[in-house]
């Protein structure tokens, strides 16, 4: 059990290497409006706190720095909330200002948000594709032999792509397969589309379609839709700016981690509500090892969707950090949910 003394001094310790990214010493912390205590005193408290596990010394430096330990107390004791300011404010406000209709550019938009504020590497899991139905199909002739079909789904997300349209088909055919294709697969999952095709769609299309093969083989390249997630990523150069990051073996493991989208994956989807910090090796990735992780859910009418976060160095301004990825992620709910229901 820390005592108070000591907890003021730990509190100041993480705040001021945060802020400063050099090791804290005694002299420093005594000169703080809101420590009174001698720098005796600090430093006999500062060697019981790395006695403790709570602190660190670099080998070249008399001051100490936060260890995992350290970080994770303070993250889970002593964090205060954190009130927006009036721009913070306004920087979230804008993915209303813009008026985005399309879930994946709202949530492109968000990731740069947050990745701007923070100064960070923000990271959204978009809406799960598996989860998602089909609200919607339009077929647009462009010429001859071509269209373009859209598929809107109920998250307002829109798939589109160009097909080729059967010479023989006639434009009452291709108008009476749309509204085949609506009536029978509005409220689908979009991973099923295709095997309702196949099993339920086709034999409508074998009593309605003259030439319904061919318009089969149209329509099934459109429909098959993998179980997929996406990851958005915004600032991943903002890494650079970090003093830990200066050795670039370290950066090229954490972006080529980046890369790896299965992983990524993984590490963003949570069954959980509310804030999540993961801390360093909490991570249980060896390029993470130096970082902490920041996230929180969004849903889309009151089904769970996806995730923000933020990643950066465990030195990480975490009380500012919290309350932006809080804020966002209930107002990226409010946004995404007003769009769901206007569909």
């Amino acid at each position: 059990m820390l005592t108070d003394r000591q907890l003021l001094i730990l509190h100041a310790i993480v705040d001021d290497y945060i802020r400063s990214a050099e090791p804290v010493g005694s002299r420093s912390i005594s000169k703080r409006d809101d420590i009174t205590f001698s720098p005796a005193t600090i430093r006999n408290d500062m060697a019981d706190l790395e006695e403790l596990g709570f602190l660190e010394k670099p080998h070249s430096s008399a001051g100490r720095i936060p260890s995992q330990k350290g970080y994770r107390y303070y993250v889970d004791n002593l964090l205060m909330p954190h009130h927006l300011t009036a721009d913070e404010e306004l920087d979230i406000r804008s993915i209303f200002n813009e008026r985005i209709q399309e879930v994946e550019a709202v949530i492109q938009h968000s990731a740069r948000i947050l990745s701007n504020m923070t100064s960070y590497i923000s990271l959204v899991l978009g809406p799960e594709m598996f989860e998602t139905t089909l609200r919607n199909i339009q077929i647009i002739p462009l010429s001859k032999g071509s269209a373009i079909l859209i598929l809107i789904t109920d998250t307002g997300h829109v798939e589109n792509q160009t097909i080729a349209v059967p010479d023989s088909m006639e434009p009452s055919d291709l108008e009476r397969t749309v509204n085949i294709l609506n009536e029978r697969l509005m409220g689908v999952p979009l991973y099923r589309l295709r095997d309702k095709l196949q099993s339920e769609v086709k034999n409508v299309l074998r009593n309605h379609i003259r030439d319904y093969e061919h318009v089969l083989q149209m329509l099934a390249p459109s429909f098959d839709i993998e179980k997929a997630e996406k990851v958005f990523y915004s600032g991943k150069t903002n890494i650079l700016s970090q003093p830990e990051f200066r050795d670039i073996d370290k950066v090229r493991m954490l972006l080529n981690m980046l890369e790896e989208d299965q992983t990524m994956h993984q590490i963003l989807r949570s069954p959980h509500n509310g804030i999540q910090v993961k801390i360093g090796q909490e991570n249980k990735l060896e390029a993470f090892d130096n970082c902490s992780l920041i996230t929180a859910s969004y849903s889309i009418g009151g089904k769970h969707m996806g995730t923000i976060g933020i990643l950066g160095p465990t030195r990480m301004e975490y009380r500012r950090v919290i309350g932006v990825v809080d804020t966002l992620s209930k107002d990226l709910t409010k946004l995404l949910t007003n769009l769901y229901q206007q569909g």
